[in-house]
């Protein structure tokens, strides 16, 4: 019990060490991870594993909760400054539970919720076929305009009006431009339904003032606390006013969840502690201007990007026109030290598992200091690597060892935090 990992599993602790490695010596573009700070690193791997704590701070199921009460208090708190709410729960797991509570908060099977469709850049917990949600719930679904590849308002108008759903999510997985939560809002409350934003993805962002607020048109705040947010894995819930709260509460826990992961929820306080800080807003700033910087760059390079371009951290880019499909290109990025994710486009003709598309951001980039002359770099890395599986394997294969040597020099200079 008092051995070092090293010791006791060495065949773990090796593997720890090589993704280490990895993670040191990549580009990393996968629009939903980021690297968490020191503090963070630390805060995750504590003591605070060893406790158990069903309930709420002060209303617990298990003694010696002293300590623990104070550390979710205070990520409550920070939470509820950082973004401007009146109530937080800081408990979900992840993403995904915390999504399912807003249903057992405000639905009974059955009844219809409306959200984006997954292959238009929705996520699965709003209401997809394949998720517990569009199996239990009646999900109608909003897309995007296939000329523009932005969300239609009067679209979603339409169907709600038709459709009469008691929740509507707003919010997703692989959107690239700003999400008007205000025209969400007066549609929800014009057909009387709960407005849910999902920010998984931009909850750093709005932190940091470099996207608007839901915090005032949406009646509940779901969001991860990693991504931009650069926290652990974890997730939290928020409410603009008093009148959700103890329904959000109730179905987190006994809903849903038993005792809180409390070594996250450390964890999470710590992350917003530095989301409140003058740097995480320059932080913010910079991710969205590296984006763009790097959209101007493949745009320039002949790449379609879906809508055009980006508004914050995502880049969604359709390789039809190379010829290449998004699973092979992603393969071979990864080969060259540039971790990306493939996916779906708006209207994609392939199936999800090998589509037409790859999801590029700028979160974990930034956060090493790359700037915006790195993004040029990286635009042009991407170009060079997909331009030779396009036209022959050989030569893909001597891009990909040249560009991966390069990535490594590029990378031995931008330290990622916490490695």
């Amino acid at each position: 019990m008092s051995g070092s990992l090293s010791s006791v599993d060495p065949q773990i602790a090796d593997l720890i060490r090589a993704e280490e490695r990895r993670q040191t010596d990549t580009v990393k573009l996968i629009a939903s991870e980021n690297y968490v700070s020191k503090a963070v690193l630390e805060a995750t791997g504590t003591v605070l594993t060893n406790k158990y704590s069903e309930g709420y701070p002060g209303k617990r199921y298990y003694e010696g909760q002293q300590v623990i009460d104070q550390i979710e208090t205070v990520a409550v708190e920070r939470a509820k400054a950082l973004f401007g709410v009146n109530h937080a729960n800081v408990q979900p797991y992840s993403g995904s539970p915390a999504n399912l509570a807003i249903y057992m908060a405000f639905l009974q099977p059955g009844e219809t919720v409306m959200g984006m469709g997954l292959p238009f850049g929705g996520h699965l917990t709003h209401g997809w076929s394949v998720s517990a949600t569009g199996k239990w719930f009646n999900p109608v679904r909003y897309g995007v305009r296939q000329d523009t590849g932005r969300v239609d308002m009067d679209e979603v108008r339409e169907i709600a009006l038709r459709e009469r759903p008691k929740l509507i999510f707003c919010g997703g997985t692989a959107i690239p431009r700003t999400i008007d939560f205000p025209a969400f809002a007066e549609i929800a409350r014009e057909v009387g339904a709960v407005l849910a934003a999902d920010i998984a993805h931009i909850a750093g962002l709005v932190a940091g003032g470099a996207h608007p607020s839901p915090v005032g048109h949406a009646d509940v705040i779901s969001t991860t606390t990693h991504k931009t947010l650069r926290g652990p894995r974890g997730a939290m819930l928020m409410a603009t006013s008093d009148e959700h709260a103890a329904a959000l509460n109730k179905a987190v826990f006994p809903g849903l969840q038993g005792g809180p992961h409390n070594h996250t929820t450390a964890a999470i306080a710590v992350a917003l502690k530095e989301a409140a800080t003058d740097g995480f807003k320059d932080y913010a700033r910079q991710v969205v201007m590296n984006a763009r910087a790097l959209a101007e760059e493949l745009l320039a390079r002949g790449f379609d990007l879906v809508s055009g371009g980006t508004d914050n951290h995502l880049i969604l880019m359709d390789l039809t026109p190379k010829g290449v499909g998004g699973k092979p290109a992603a393969q071979a990025l990864d080969k060259a030290g540039l971790e990306t994710n493939y996916n779906t486009v708006p209207f994609d003709p392939r199936k999800p598992f090998d589509p037409s598309g790859i999801r590029l951001g700028t979160a974990g980039v930034t956060s090493r200091g790359m700037g915006v002359a790195e993004m040029r770099q990286i635009g042009a890395w991407i170009d060079q690597v997909v331009t030779a599986l396009a036209k022959d394997e050989d030569e893909a294969k001597r891009v990909i060892v040249r560009v991966h040597a390069e990535v490594r020099e590029l990378t031995s200079h931008f330290p990622a935090p916490g490695l």
